[in-house]
């Protein structure tokens, strides 16, 4: 997988690839990356830098196994884990302290969609981390839209109304006073898969995607990155 990425895009500029690997598989990728453009990052750290915390991984580990980026407040996190606005606003503060660039997942369920609380959810699990780190600290962090419901559910978000809540993210964060909103790289996370990602790019608040199952697919993976590439 890793060697089939490295040689898929190895002609690609103009993108910036990151790899999220389980724990396990970091130093594999760490070493087949080396020498190239793409990055490596983690799906996940413990809140705490230091401490008695038996089979966690803390930020510092991260960063010697070559990690760059780190997932907080990944939706199957949130569910199945029930982390809290509170604590993945802990993790992002941990992300920042061992220098490490938070993805922060934000998005709705299907409940919370249909009783039209998209934009009151999303911006309360922006707001924990911007009261908690400050909203200077989002400047320097990429924000994942995930779509709860349109994540393994058969359910699609169309391009419009990922669009909208992109959008909704940036005024957010230049209503909370953030000077580079317009900059903050802003991507969508609801089963893309290639068929659909070059439309998703098109969406002017749309800046990349977090790609969840296709992503295990190496092909399927790279025609996203070209699709980004413009091609």
């Amino acid at each position: 997988m890793a060697k089939a990425l490295v040689a898929g895009l190895s002609g690609e500029t103009g993108i910036d690839v990151l790899v999220c690997p389980a724990f396990v598989f970091l130093g594999q990728l760490q070493a087949a990356f080396e020498g190239t453009p793409l990055k490596l990052g983690a799906q996940n750290l413990h809140q705490e830098a230091q401490g008695a915390f038996t089979g966690e991984v803390s930020g510092s580990m991260l960063r010697d196994s070559g990690c760059t980026h780190v997932i907080v407040g990944h939706s199957e996190r949130r569910a199945l884990f029930g982390e809290s606005d509170a604590l993945v606003a802990s993790k992002f503060r941990a992300a920042m302290q061992e220098k490490l660039i938070p993805v922060l997942c934000v998005g709705e369920t299907d409940a919370q969609r249909q009783a039209g609380s998209t934009a009151e959810v999303v911006c309360k699990q922006l707001g924990a981390v911007i009261d908690s780190c400050g909203i200077a600290a989002l400047d320097n962090a990429v924000i994942a839209y995930e779509p709860v419901w349109a994540i393994g559910t058969g359910l699609t978000a169309t391009p419009q109304q990922a669009q909208e809540v992109h959008a909704l993210i940036r005024e957010e964060l230049a209503r909370r006073g953030s000077k580079a909103a317009g900059a903050i790289r802003i991507v969508y996370g609801g089963s893309v898969k290639a068929a659909s990602a070059l439309e998703l790019f098109m969406q002017p608040d749309i800046d990349g995607a977090l790609v969840g199952g296709a992503s295990l697919i190496a092909e399927e993976f790279v025609s996203i990155c070209r699709a980004a590439a413009g091609g």
